[in-house]
């Protein structure tokens, strides 16, 4: 990442760095404004997560709902954190933390999508 040589240009990166690590930590209170929904009832077994036309199923009848496909196909250090955690839950069923912790984690690969987008943008300018 090239040095920025506007105080100004710094600010902002300091800013977005600052929002990319609360974000990754679940510390930003934008995880909490979930954006996904998890509408049907059941076992909550992880059998083979699939996402499909914008829902991730965990098993034939449960999904989480409206999970963009930014974060479902997000890599973050060689792997995909919204697949590996599903993944790493096969077999098992998941209680409401777990639910509530995996819509964190869509809203929270989304939101560096989003920040990523914004250094871009901002280092375009340097």
């Amino acid at each position: 990442m090239p040095y920025p040589t506007h105080t100004k240009t710094f600010i902002e990166l300091v800013k977005l760095g600052g929002e990319l690590r609360r974000i990754h930590l679940l510390e930003s209170p934008s995880v909490e404004q979930y954006i996904t929904q998890y509408p049907e009832d059941g076992s909550n077994i992880v059998e083979k997560p699939i996402y499909k036309h914008g829902n991730v199923y965990i098993n034939d009848t449960q999904y989480f709902a409206n999970v963009p496909e930014v974060a479902w196909t997000f890599y973050i250090g060689g792997y995909q954190p919204a697949q590996k955690w599903l993944k790493d839950r096969k077999d098992r069923a998941l209680d409401f933390e777990d639910i509530l912790h995996y819509q964190k984690i869509i809203v929270a690969l989304t939101e560096t999508n989003r920040i990523m987008q914004e250094i871009d943008t901002v280092l375009v300018e340097i």
